[in-house]
């Protein structure tokens, strides 16, 4: 199929990207990497009557340190990210989930902060934001904000982005050195979205956990977590006991919905099976990294 007639929008400046949207306002859809984009209006299920293509704009797809966070420009390529030295070392977790992500092809163009901004709630790239306590910058017409990653998801394809927002950059903290991290997924096929999916990072302190962060993906209608089942978590002295105990808690307390793809009985217990592997596999690799 062919998308609907639109007006194509090619700003070379960030303030001309921003002025365009604010003109525009719920009439238009910027495109990135349009990966998700595309096949929406190609389907006829988004029918923007502007595209404001902020490909041509320079300065945008940057990946960089800064005060213990990595900085992850709106431009910034999946692929980029998959490859960057600095993301597979000091953020093993974000590597481990974009190796989920699609396919090559897809990474090639698609952009991490697009993704966090379509917020499809069986994304990997939302859940690990949350895991890892990340926020995006947000700017318009009238200046930039921060936001935190627990408030900017809302729900299905639904976030804090007002009409006239540009989703500038995401920022994501470096994992403590001594933390072991694992994401994990369930997908009918490689490259498809997940049924369930797991991001788990965990400190070590000797043989008890010192900080705890699980983050699911496919449970609902936004990304998963809940601070409470992590506290206990910490200062418990791991075991396999201790994480199946854990993963019942997470089957027990996510609300999945049944479709085509799974039934939320199957979802329930494929996100215990994977929480309690993602925990395992985190927490081995804190003590062998310890």
């Amino acid at each position: 199929m062919k998308s609907a007639d639109f007006h194509y929008h090619r700003p070379r400046k960030l303030n001309e990207a921003l002025a365009t949207l604010k003109d525009l306002g719920e009439e238009s859809k910027i495109l990135a990497g349009g990966q998700s984009l595309m096949p929406l209006m190609n389907f006829r299920l988004a029918q923007p009557a502007h595209v404001v293509d902020i490909n041509f704009i320079d300065g945008l797809d940057y990946i960089k340190s800064e005060s213990g966070f990595i900085k992850i420009g709106c431009l910034a390529r999946q692929s980029r990210l998959l490859g960057d030295s600095l993301v597979r070392q000091r953020c093993p977790v974000l590597a481990d989930a974009l190796a989920y992500v699609g396919h090559e092809q897809t990474r090639n163009r698609g952009t991490f902060c697009g993704s966090l901004a379509h917020a499809d709630p069986a994304a990997e790239l939302p859940a690990v934001l949350l895991a890892l306590d990340g926020s995006v910058t947000v700017g318009n017409s009238t200046g930039k904000r921060e936001i935190a990653a627990r408030d900017f998801f809302h729900s299905y394809l639904t976030t804090a982005l007002a009409s006239d927002d540009m989703l500038l950059e995401a920022s994501v903290p470096v994992q403590p050195a001594r933390a072991g991290s694992s994401f994990v997924e369930f997908a009918r096929r490689f490259g498809d979205f997940a049924i369930v999916g797991v991001a788990a990072v965990l400190v070590p302190d000797n043989e008890r956990i010192a900080e705890a962060s699980i983050a699911l993906t496919g449970v609902g209608d936004k990304p998963w977590r809940e601070r409470k089942l992590e506290e206990s978590l910490i200062g418990k002295t791991a075991s396999p006991e201790l994480f199946t105990r854990a993963a019942g808690e997470v089957a027990a307390k996510i609300c999945p919905n049944s479709d085509i793809h799974a039934s939320e009985s199957y979802r329930r217990s494929l996100a215990g099976v994977l929480t309690r592997r993602a925990l395992t596999e985190a927490w081995n690799k804190a003590r062998h990294e310890g």
